[in-house]
């Protein structure tokens, strides 16, 4: 289990991809991504102040954890 920020954990072989949010104003397409995410009810935010993103096999999670602390956790974890 991986925990993303407040009370959330998920599984790890669950995991599809953690993006850094910067990448959001540098790119049109995970700006699309997560705009349409949101308007299905796929975005869950955990902050007013996301530092990454977090891609699942069903959900997709605006975490207050870096993309780079989230990926050395996942990797102290077997899948």
């Amino acid at each position: 289990m991986l925990h993303i920020g407040q009370d959330i954990s998920i599984f790890s072989k669950d995991i599809v991809a953690i993006i850094d949010y910067s990448t959001i104003q540098e790119s049109e397409s995970n700006q699309e991504f997560l705009k349409t995410a949101e308007e299905e009810g796929f975005l869950m935010s955990l902050t007013d102040k996301p530092h990454s993103f977090v891609v699942t096999i069903d959900r997709i999670y605006l975490s207050p954890i870096s993309a780079i602390t989230l990926a050395k956790r996942v990797g102290e974890f077997p899948k």
